[in-house]
């Protein structure tokens, strides 16, 4: 299938009560588990690139690597840029084949982070690409302190950046190894009455599996952004590998049985939130 675009997955979702996972790719144990994942539970996914995975291994590569496993697929697949802090990092997923990118623009002024969206909006529509933009910062577990999203700031920005899909700060945090996460569900559900942009929450590996299903089912979230929980699971297992193998050199037979986990810990998330979450 070929891949499709963020907002033609995320209207959908909204409309029909479930969420997506936006899935942290670090190379391609990640990108193939999670694919696998989502062809055989039938449920999409979006693949993610974000700024540490672009670091390791330039951003033409995983574009054809994210499209060719879209290709594979019997289920629809975005492929996302996650993350991009400029113009010129969302334009180069553009131009390497991703459906979709995120600007994130939280750090800046609003009319700094709403004029810089606005324009990165523009060039993503004449590529026939989905855009998601931030207001409010989520923060990161023993790091940035979060600043959760203003209710007018939320309206403003939904209406003037021209983005498709927009991440919130409710009490998720970034890189949390435990669900202690406390999401002020009110606040969610009072921005949603002033846009009705679908949402997105990163830093969602600290919110419970309860508490993402509830969310899914009675809010406009259509998106939760995992990737500490699936890095804990590939860390483990490969640690695990490591131990129970020292007389095995050959990395590719260390990493094997570490995406069949990673695979299995992938359907219990979006089988969690995703259509067939009843």
């Amino acid at each position: 299938m070929t891949a499709v675009k963020l907002s033609t997955l995320l209207k959908k979702a909204n409309k029909n009560n479930y969420a997506l996972a936006g899935l942290v790719v670090l190379g391609w144990e990640e990108a193939l588990a999670y694919t696998q994942a989502a062809d055989e539970t039938g449920i999409p996914i979006i693949l993610q690139a974000g700024p540490s995975c672009r670091a390791h291994t330039p951003v033409p590569i995983l574009g054809k690597m994210f499209r060719y496993l879209a290709e594979q697929t019997k289920t629809p697949i975005c492929c996302h840029i996650d993350h991009g802090y400029t113009l010129k990092e969302c334009k180069e997923g553009m131009d390497s084949g991703f459906t979709s990118v995120m600007f994130d623009g939280s750090k800046h002024s609003l009319r700094i982070n709403i004029n810089t969206t606005s324009k990165i909006a523009k060039l993503a529509q004449s590529y026939n690409v989905s855009l998601e933009g931030e207001v409010g910062i989520v923060g990161y577990h023993n790091g940035i302190v979060s600043e959760g999203t203003n209710l007018l700031e939320a309206k403003k920005f939904g209406n003037e950046s021209g983005v498709d899909a927009m991440a919130i700060s409710v009490g998720n945090t970034h890189l949390q190894t435990s669900k202690i996460a406390k999401i002020d569900i009110d606040k969610i559900k009072e921005i949603q009455t002033v846009t009705k942009i679908p949402l997105v929450l990163h830093g969602s590996s600290g919110i419970s599996y309860p508490m993402r299903k509830k969310i899914a089912k009675t809010t406009n979230v259509a998106k939760f952004n995992i990737g500490t929980e699936l890095r804990m699971v590939a860390g483990n297992s490969l640690r695990e590998n490591f131990k129970n193998n020292e007389k095995i050199f050959d990395r590719l037979k260390l990493i094997k049985p570490t995406i069949a986990h990673i695979k299995k810990k992938t359907k219990k998330i979006i089988k969690n939130i995703g259509e067939s979450n009843e």
